[in-house]
């Protein structure tokens, strides 16, 4: 009763006026339809592989016959209940999450792309495409296949779903465009699934919906920000826009002010309208925007942690998300929020031990998913999406191998070593004859001897000579080849130039014993080098073996002759018999040398080693060989200084100990087992039986179920460590009746017997159907591990496998007589002779479906690696077996053994646990080092969420200061994510003390759902919408979209300027919608025989049926490109004209062609970043040609390098050392924008005026219709505006066709995405400031030779043609200077003191309202990329460039000249007095600082003619306003006359 009185009294306290709620509400839709939600399930499980692609796609075969009865709630389940069948309960919310994401929807459009590129028959629901012919049938299969063979196949891209059947190349390949669960597609998927299925065609299938839907789809997993604007100057425009009449969709379970509406509403539905204006009255009084005072704001972080952590866990979420996304409102009620005493020190401690451990510092905010660092400034809810997906998989098999807890996050944690690509051979070989030792060479005693001297600075090229052996080069060689004595000859040149290298040699040579010198010149070689050695030394060794090549004629090899000869003349004491017979003294090693190249693997001689790594046979031509060691040096000089920096490397150290210690080092190389693409079995099933005596029952499990059986069943030999455990398993596949599969297991069981901490299993594959006659042997093995002790067992079988017992077995001897001593005979007759062979045609069964082997082919399988097929003749030795132990070992057993130790179990089953671990870890995808994230103390700081018991978890730990930008994203990402998945939570309150200004200036929303909203009516909501409600009305905001790095978005409607958006004057609520127009392409590509980008060179983007849709243009440093597309298949070309005649496309990475391919192809197939790589190359005939020059005579900085004769290694050396360090020190350098459509490559030019601008908010936009105007009525040349399109409001791109039309000028709309690697803007106007100048190089084609930037607030009075023609006397471009006129304005003169004064000297500080620019020099010069680069510098602190646009030119002024334009081009009343107005050429609206007057005002009162060019432009769009309300009700608003009534608000 008491609260109902208490609401009364409210209520009667309030004014009975009901207005509609106001607030913002901002969408993002794509450019396609709605896809089905089917067919994106069914890309999501193709991830799982391919497998359970088609087997869901049989379930769901004809689905949509139950869309007809069913709502779409209850359809949407029945599709996540048959996907149930293939998923588990985690990865089936992870399924609900992408759907809402929908994520999988670019995947699904991308074949509809490619089927509408085919294109599709008229009137098709679904149809086959057999090598260019379609059919709508299945009738037409026959036909079409008939002559198929004739016709060129088709391209298949990665991502096609292709029919499990027989991997033939020969046959037809049938491509299905159709939607999954039709009755179309159920029978044509019928008759291509059987033909497939016998092998006489290749059947595709690629979604294909034939009518799709036409509403749009709303996306999510973007932000939208609502900053506050400064109104120091009023830049509003007064002309009213109709309201949208949209109405805000109010939460009513708020909980305002301790009121909850929801429940209120339902207790006293009399009083709902009453309620409602309570609400408001409520939240208008709480959104307090009263400045706070400095003293007020210091604590306000810790203070809204303190009020976090005040309320119920499971609300402090929402009460995070809630604080920092409307902070600018509920700053105030903060101030009055107490924090303990004990919450600061801790978060003091916390923060003290983050900042050592993972330097994270106050404020900073990051995430951690399983100990894997979360970039939010990279990721988004998409490629989290695909941790999440990574990580269940290794999860769920450790959940599912019994591990929990604590346990899981100790073996998640483990450093799994990734495969390295570049393994090296241990070099402390005694076969190796080092001709120098850098350490104790006398030669070498004045160098420095501490390794510190590497961290010393030294110009760039220059070779640190320190005397240690930190680069080792040794050179396997045969004599008598031809290439050995370029590589001799180059050995020599390195040590005559004092390279720090050490040349070591291998000569492989003949190895018979009774060889002699005379007979054979390669020993004889050998022979008299040893002499030389041991009689002098071994330089003298080394000059001796040039001098000795060098008599040898070209295109000859050393004979006996030439060496008898040599020795006679240089050594005319020694004895030739003594040196060379067979009889010699100096034969000491020879035969090390074979045998040592023949243990390590190597490949066909000559090889070089550095530093142990073998470098590739295209890399040991001898004139790359010299540039290529040199430049190995410097690479590993890095690594040295690393290692000398973190303590690792000491005066004391041996470097050659050190470098052979490293985990990539081997003692010998086998491709095989070295290779970086790798497969793995899962062992994490858990399969309801485990027998594999019933074949029949064995053959229906599918491939983890059999694995997991064969893993359960397994037997071993073993020769465990101290702790009776193995940290690796091997499995030896084969046919033991075979001579092969014999010798195979023996080696094995050799390694097994050497090496403590390995067992061997042993899977029987026979070469024919299994059967007591071919399998007698497995048998006997098998009867032995099931009878017989380890030891015994192991003896047995190695006497078994050798030859001479098998040879007895084929003679009639019985296995009881091989039996030997110790073995229990009884036990083991009655297994052997009672064993069936069921359990072995299970085996086999294995082996071909699950390890894909033929009957009779072997395999090696280690932890789960599978090693094999193996080709006839490939051996693998017991030295091989020793290698894949050490790499089986140092990827992550070792590791995982010692934390399956800590869990106590017994042997045998912790063994099996290391191998099922271990295959896990390491197949699963090598991510960055995951990092253990600890807290000191977590009891007043860190906000903590438990897990559901007995479930997988994720392990999330977030460091965030609740009031910075991080929290805006990290808190509603929070929550979903724990709405998606079952996490463990903590979350730290990362905050910053004595706050001098407000944290957060904006409101901020994350469009995010956890899952599929349906509506009341059981349809699925039109999507999710960022809604701001709860807005004060008194600041004005500027709307911003935050998305994905690849995406293009734009405004598409909203009557409201979006730029200025003040509620007080709006009745209801502005509404925006925009489009996700383009997913970008970005790229870079260099010219291979020079290393650097083509700069200039044109890309052009397309279909098969539209070649030229998009085009760009590459920049310099980094080569980089960036193209507009969208979900799909599309060409990448070089542009017709000078790109296409002077270049063609060699290779390129990451497309979806092969590397070699002429024609690039890339499919778009998801919302991630796709970027690619494309190297180039002139045509033989156009070598000395310049895209940037008609003529030629324009080379890059780099040719200027490149140029250079560089003969001596030092010198070369130097060039690689510049070169590099250029690339490193220019890398912030380049970009593309879109160009013309038209080829403009050998056009005539045209006279026209290009004009370029920018404008964002309608009151800008206004200004600039005046100012074209201006423009055009000033000049009789053809003119062309260059609007950046990215900040346009929709009203001015639907209305600018029409003033084209009228006034009879062209225009174009550029547009392009800020490239990632240049440091990002946050400030809407700063970024355009950014866009002025940042970009000019690339906005425009080649074609535009001169550009004019015109501020859309100028008035133009003169023909702009003058200031086009003006000569720049060589300068890229002019600016007009600031006028010095108005000496009221002398103290605002920024320029005329501190930085500025001294920085331009006797130059003037020049103004950018104003500017032409000479595109030709602009680019010749790199204009563009070094302003880049400075920018890069310098915007990293905040406080520099705070007119960027102005203040980067004139502080570049010494680097890139600017022309100073005559004073007339440029005034303004702010800075230059009346007289000088009359003869103004242009009139620009600067701010005043010291009236601050606003613009409107200033633009009648200044400009006599601008009021009349603005009446002009009004009637205009009044006579367009009638036919857009007639066409689209929501589009553009009316502008009002402009009336004197409008002049009050312009003070406000």
């Amino acid at each position: 009763m008491r609260n109902v009185i208490v609401l009364s009294l409210l209520l009667l306290n309030i004014h009975h006026v009901i207005s509609a709620p106001k607030g913002v509400t901002a969408s993002l839709s794509a450019k396609w339809s709605m896809t089905p939600f089917l067919l994106d399930t069914s890309e999501f499980i193709g991830e799982d592989g391919n497998e359970k692609f088609w087997q869901f796609v049989d379930t769901v075969k004809e689905l949509t016959v139950y869309k007809q009865g069913e709502s779409v709630r209850s359809y949407y389940n029945l599709i996540l209940k048959k996907a149930g069948q293939f998923l588990t309960d985690l990865q089936v919310n992870l399924l609900r999450f992408a759907l809402a994401l929908r994520s999988y929807s670019p995947a699904v459009q991308a074949s509809q792309q490619i089927a509408s590129d085919e294109p599709p028959p008229e009137a098709c629901p679904a149809f086959i495409s057999i090598h260019g012919q379609h059919g709508c049938s299945t009738k037409d299969i026959k036909k079409l296949l008939k002559a198929a063979a004739g016709r060129p196949k088709p391209y298949l891209y990665n991502k096609d779903h292709i029919y499990p059947g027989f991997n033939k190349t020969d046959v037809p390949i049938v491509i299905l465009y159709a939607e999954i669960g039709t009755k179309k597609f159920a029978s044509f998927h019928k008759v291509l699934s059987e033909k497939a299925g016998e092998g006489t065609l290749i059947y595709v299938l690629r979604h294909f919906v034939a009518h799709p839907k036409p509403q749009k789809m709303l996306l999510s997993g973007y932000g939208v920000e609502l900053a506050i604007k400064s109104t120091e100057y009023k830049a509003v425009d007064d002309t009213k826009v109709k309201d949208s009449g949209a109405n805000a969709e109010e939460d009513n379970n708020d909980e305002v002010q301790g009121f909850v509406f929801g429940t209120l509403k339902k207790s006293h539905p009399e009083l709902e309208e009453q309620l409602v204006e309570l609400r408001r009255h409520l939240l208008e009084s709480t959104n307090d925007m009263v400045p706070l005072k400095v003293w007020e704001m210091q604590d306000l972080s810790v203070q809204a942690a303190a009020r976090i952590m005040s309320v119920p866990k499971f609300d402090a979420l929402k009460l995070m998300r809630d604080l920092s996304q409307n902070f600018p409102s509920k700053a105030r009620s903060l101030t009055r929020v107490a924090v303990k005493q004990e919450m600061r020190k801790e978060i003091e401690e916390n923060q003290k031990r983050l900042g050592e451990s993972i330097g994270v510092h106050p404020g900073d905010g990051e995430l951690f998913i399983n100990g894997l660092h979360i970039d939010l400034d990279i990721h988004n809810p998409f490629s989290i999406l695909d941790i999440l997906r990574g990580e269940a998989r290794v999860l769920e098999g450790l959940h599912n191998l019994g591990i929990k807890g604590e346990h899981q996050g100790k073996l998640l944690r483990l450093p799994v070593n990734a495969v390295d690509d570049s393994y090296a051979l241990d070099i402390r070989h005694p076969a190796i004859m080092w001709i120098n030792d850098i350490e104790n060479d006398s030669v070498y005693r004045n160098w420095p001897t501490g390794v510190q001297e590497l961290l010393r600075a030294t110009f760039p090229g220059v070779i640190r000579q320190i005397r240690h052996n930190l680069f080792n080069l040794v050179l396997f060689l045969d004599p008598l080849q031809e290439e050995s004595v370029e590589l001799v000859k180059l050995a020599e040149l390195f040590y005559k130039h004092k390279i720090p290298l050490r040349i070591g040699f291998v000569f492989v040579v003949n190895t018979k014993e009774e060889i002699d010198g005379f007979s054979d010149a390669g020993v004889g070689f050998f022979r008299l080098l040893n002499y030389i050695a041991d009689e002098y030394d071994l330089s003298q060794a080394l000059m001796s073996m040039v001098s000795l090549y060098n008599q040898v004629e070209g295109g000859e090899t050393l004979s006996v002759d030439t060496i008898s000869a040599y020795l006679k003349r240089k050594f005319p004491k020694a004895s030739a018999q003594r040196i060379l017979g067979v009889e010699s003294e100096y034969d000491d090693k020879r035969k090390d040398g074979a045998l040592f190249y023949k243990k390590s693997g190597l490949g066909s001689l000559p090889v070089a080693l550095f530093n142990g790594v073998p470098l590739s046979p295209d890399e040991m031509d001898p004139d790359e060989l010299e540039t290529l060691i040199l430049q190995r040096i410097m690479d590993t000089t890095t690594t040295f200084q690393r290692a000398v920096f973190m303590g690792q490397l000491t005066d004391d150290s041996n470097v050659v100990d050190y470098l052979m210690e490293q985990p990539n080092v081997v003692p010998r190389m086998n491709p095989l087992i070295l290779n970086t693409d790798r497969k793995y079995l899962d062992f994490t099933s858990k399969p309801v039986v485990d027998d594999w005596d019933d074949t029949t029952m064995f053959s229906f499990y599918d491939s983890r179920d059999k694995t997991a059986v064969m893993a359960k069943r397994m037997k071993y030999f073993t020769n465990a460590d101290e702790d009776g455990m193995s940290a690796v398993t091997l499995w030896i596949a084969g046919d033991f009746e075979k001579l092969s599969g014999r010798q195979l297991l023996l080696g094995a069981l050799k390694r097994v017997k050497a090496s403590p901490g390995v067992r061997v299993g042993v899977i029987d594959n026979p070469s024919g159907k299994p059967s007591h006659d071919n399998t007698v042997l497995f048998r006997a093995i098998w009867a032995s591990l099931l009878t017989q002790k380890n030891k015994a067992a192991a003896e047995f079988v190695q006497k078994l496998l050798r030859e001479e017992s098998s040879q007895l077995l084929q003679k009639g001897t019985k296995m009881k007589d091989l039996l030997i001593q110790g073995m229990d005979r009884d036990a083991f007759e009655k297994k052997f002779n009672t064993l069936e062979v069921d359990f072995i045609r299970s085996q086999q069964l294995f082996c071909r479906d699950v390890l894909k082997l033929s009957p009779g082919q072997q395999a090696v399988i280690s932890n789960g690696r599978i090693l094999g097929p193996f080709e006839e003749q490939e051996e693998f030795t017991v030295e091989d077996f020793q290698l894949l132990e050490k790499i089986t070992l140092s990827g992550s057993a070792e590791k995982v053994k010692a934390k399956v130790k800590l869990m106590g179990m017994k042997a045998k089953h912790a063994s099996d646990l290391v191998m099922k671990v271990d295959a896990l870890l390491t197949a699963a995808p090598k991510g960055e080092v995951r990092k253990d994230v600890h807290f000191i103390k977590d009891n007043h700081s860190v906000l903590h969420l438990s897990p559901r018991e007995n479930e997988v978890f994720y392990d999330v730990v977030a460091i965030v200061d609740p009031l910075t930008r991080e929290a805006q994203k990290m808190s509603p990402l929070l929550i979903v994510l724990s709405q998606v998945v079952n996490v463990r939570l903590q979350v730290f309150m990362n905050c910053r003390a004595k706050l001098s200004e407000m944290p957060l200036k904006s409101f901020y929303r994350f469009v995010l759902e956890s899952d599929v909203n349906f509506l009341a009516n059981n349809t699925v909501s039109p999507g999710p919408v960022a809604r701001f409600m709860e807005l004060p009305e008194s600041p004005l905001l500027t709307l911003i979209m935050v998305t994905p790095e690849s995406w293009m978005v734009q405004a598409v409607r909203s009557p409201h300027d979006l730029d200025n958006i003040h509620l007080q004057e709006v009745n209801g609520v502005v509404t925006a919608e925009y489009e996700l127009e383009h997913l970008l392409l970005e790229g870079h590509c260099f010219d291979l025989s020079t290393g650097q980008p083509p700069r200039g060179l044109q890309f052009t983007l397309g279909t098969s049926r539209d070649p030229l849709m998009y085009d760009t243009i590459v920049m310099a440093n980094l080569g980089y490109f960036q193209l507009k597309a969208n979900p799909g298949a599309w060409n990448l070309k070089l542009r017709k004209g000078r790109s296409e005649d002077i270049y063609e496309i060699l290779t390129h990475d990451g497309t979806d062609s092969p590397a070699d391919a002429g024609d690039v192809l890339v499919v778009l197939n998801s919302f991630h970043s796709k970027i690619i790589k494309v190297r180039v190359q002139k045509k033989a005939d156009k070598m000395n040609e310049d895209l940037l020059s008609e003529n030629s005579e324009s080379k890059g900085i780099w040719d200027s390098i490149a140029r250079r004769s560089y003969s001596t290694p030092r010198s070369r050396l130097h060039y690689y050392a510049v070169r590099s360090s250029l690339a490193k020190n220019m890398c912030f350098c380049s970009i593309t924008g879109g160009g013309s459509k038209k080829d403009d490559g050998e056009k005539k030019k045209e006279d026209v005026l290009n004009i370029f601008s920018v404008a964002s908010g309608h009151l800008y936009e206004r200004f600039l219709r005046i100012m074209m105007l201006s423009v055009l009525r000033h000049t009789k040349t053809p003119v062309k505006f260059w609007f950046l399109k990215n900040y346009l409001s929709p009203s001015f791109k639907e209305t600018i066709a029409h003033m084209a039309e009228k006034y009879g000028f062209r225009y174009e709309l550029v547009q392009y995405k800020w490239p990632r690697w240049l440091h990002q803007q946050t400030e809407k106007q700063r970024i355009i400031w950014g866009y002025k100048i940042l970009f000019l190089d690339v906005l425009f084609p080649l074609a535009v030779d001169k550009i004019i930037f015109v501020d859309a607030d100028q008035i133009v009075r003169a023909d702009l043609k003058d200031l086009r023609d003006f000569d720049l006397e060589g300068a890229p471009y002019g600016y007009t200077p600031f006028c010095d006129s108005r000496g009221e304005m002398e103290g605002y003169r920024f320029w005329k003191s501190g930085y500025w004064s001294s920085h331009l000297g006797h130059r003037k500080y020049h103004i950018s309202a104003l500017y032409v620019v000479d595109l030709k020099k602009f680019r010749k010069i790199a204009a563009g990329d070094r302003l880049r680069g400075q920018y890069q510098a310098l915007s990293q602190d905040p406080n520099s460039l705070s007119n960027l646009d102005q203040d980067l030119p004139n502080n570049m002024i010494h680097q890139v000249a600017i022309k100073s334009l005559p004073q007339e081009w440029l005034w303004c009343e702010t800075w230059c007095d009346d007289t000088s107005k009359v003869s103004a050429k242009t009139i620009d609206l600067c701010n005043n600082p010291k009236t601050k007057e606003p613009k409107l005002t200033a633009a009648a009162r200044i400009v006599p003619e601008w009021v009349e060019y603005d009446n002009e432009i009004k009637q205009l769009l009044g006579r367009l306003q009638p036919q857009e309300d007639t066409a689209t009700p929501t589009h553009t608003a009316s502008p009002s006359q402009h009336d004197k009534g409008d002049d009050r608000r312009d003070e406000l």
